[in-house]
């Protein structure tokens, strides 16, 4: 009694359109090329883990005051947002610090808005005397430079500072890029050095120059005049432009005695104190820390920036001696590793063929070969439909995907061949056959073995393994024809 015949929906459908299937597989090639092409590239994946921040700054108190007028009262009441995984706080002097890490199915725009609601409901517990209110604010993991720029040369920190500006406004401009951060610079500030004795002999305290300088440096709007047919507005403008205006200020005037700020005080335009220093080639450095945004290019992104490089370089915005070096360029990495992936489908092609060619035959060794390479462009279709940027995991996944789709395609070939050789059945019954026989079991061994070993990448792993069946059995098509 002949045994009844196993069948295979898929491997049947495609059987008997063949015209159909061909189509199909010119397109899926080329939409996968396109794909590839689009698709973002980037180092790392983009982690979504909604983390709020809430920051308090109270000078002059120790780390037991700070725990217990600040962080305590705020951690009360986040205590009672829903959502929370964890939540962590640190004390330290003048400074409270805490960190809410919420689930991942938690919105970042929903936690940091209930942080901010529960903030403000600990402000009537807090000190009152606070210069801020506490600053709330959310924790992107993924933005990290994607690239330095240095700049360095015989000039000094406001000609970097200068330079580095105008290379940070051309390069914000890019829809790739979400900020530059300047770091390198030392912040202005206006150093005032009091004589105590003059002080005393005048009897001026601290306050009273606090109170002089504050009252001195403000811009008032005064309302508006009519003149003629226009109406203008009246501001009166007394901001400090230079140190030596802040000399001038009266601090006191008693029965006729005026004193200046300069009979009591030296007033000097300086730097901040200085906490580091950056040096390259022993000359001073300014760099530039660009911060992609999510989802976006890796690649565009640094091919932009270049060109506004060379452009500055041209345009002589920037100067001809000015030293400009690129470090920590994650776009050389990722070239690397999409070379990697790309080196390994032709390998993979090439020596699966030669390897076959031995032991089935040139034709059964191409649609081996074959089917590699369309997997991949299958792959890359529906990771480029999904939103999914290509980055190191994704490539590593797709890299393992691409060895086990080997063994499959290998199974299912022989299969095929043994039933058309030695049970000399036709082209089109060996192909169905031959599939229907061992396909169930390939795609039960494939997944099980990527749920098992692999939690973290199964997703992309199936996506390239299971997948890759199809285009598998576009190529045993063509040999039934």
């Amino acid at each position: 009694m002949d045994k009844k015949s196993r069948n295979f929906g898929l491997t049947s459908l495609s059987l008997k359109n063949k015209t159909s299937v061909f189509i199909l597989t010119i397109l899926l090639t080329l939409f996968g090329l396109f794909s590839y092409k689009n698709m973002p590239k980037s180092l790392f994946p983009d982690i979504v883990m909604p983390t709020i921040m809430v920051q308090t700054m109270y000078p002059g108190n120790s780390p037991a005051d700070i725990e217990n007028l600040i962080t305590r009262p705020i951690e009360k009441q986040i205590k009672s947002v829903k959502g929370i995984k964890n939540l962590s706080s640190n004390s330290v002097q003048d400074n409270s610090s805490i960190i809410v890490e919420f689930n991942t199915d938690v919105e970042v725009k929903s936690a940091l808005q209930d942080v901010k609601d529960a903030v403000d409901k600990a402000k009537s517990d807090l000190p009152n005397d606070l210069d801020m209110d506490p600053m709330v604010m959310d924790i992107d993991f993924s933005e990290f430079p994607i690239l330095n720029i240095n700049l360095s040369g015989d000039y000094s920190l406001d000609d970097l500072k200068v330079y580095a500006e105008e290379l940070q406004d051309q390069i914000e401009s890019l829809s790739q890029i979400s900020k530059v951060e300047i770091t390198g610079l030392l912040d202005k500030e206006i150093t005032i050095k009091t004589d105590l004795h003059q002080m005393e002999n005048n009897k001026i305290s601290f306050r009273d120059i606090e109170e002089a300088i504050g009252f001195e440096n403000v811009s008032i709007a005064s309302g508006d005049i009519l003149l003629g047919e226009s109406r203008r507005s009246v501001r009166t403008d007394a901001e400090f432009k230079s140190a030596k205006e802040i000399e001038n200020i009266i601090v006191k005037r008693e029965q006729g005695n005026i004193v200046y700020l300069k009979d009591i005080a030296e007033v000097s335009n300086g730097y901040e104190e200085r906490e580091s220093y950056a040096r390259l080639d022993k000359k001073p450095v300014v760099s530039l820390n660009i911060i992609k945004k999510s989802g976006e290019n890796l690649l565009v992104a640094t091919d932009e920036i270049m060109k506004i490089l060379d452009e500055a370089k041209t345009s002589q915005i920037l100067p001809q001696g000015l030293n400009i070096s690129i470090t920590n360029d994650q776009s050389e990495q990722t070239k690397m590793q999409l070379d990697n992936l790309e080196n390994s489908i032709v390998f993979g092609v090439i020596l699966v063929v030669l390897v076959l060619l031995f032991f089935l035959g040139l034709r059964n060794s191409l649609f081996v070969g074959l089917a590699i390479p369309l997997s991949m462009f299958i792959s890359f279709v529906v990771l480029g439909g999904m939103g999914t940027t290509m980055n190191m995991v994704v490539l590593f996944a797709l890299i393992l995907a691409l060895g086990m789709l080997v063994d499959n395609a290998i199974v299912v070939i022989e299969n095929i061949h043994r039933l058309y050789n030695e049970e000399g059945l036709s082209r089109f019954e060996a192909a169905k056959k031959g599939v229907s026989e061992i396909a169930v079991a390939i795609i039960s061994s494939t997944a099980t073995t990527l749920a098992a070993f692999f939690p973290l990448l199964f997703w992309d792993d199936v996506m390239g393994e299971f997948m890759g069946y199809i285009p598998t059995t576009l190529i045993i098509v063509l040999g039934s024809s």
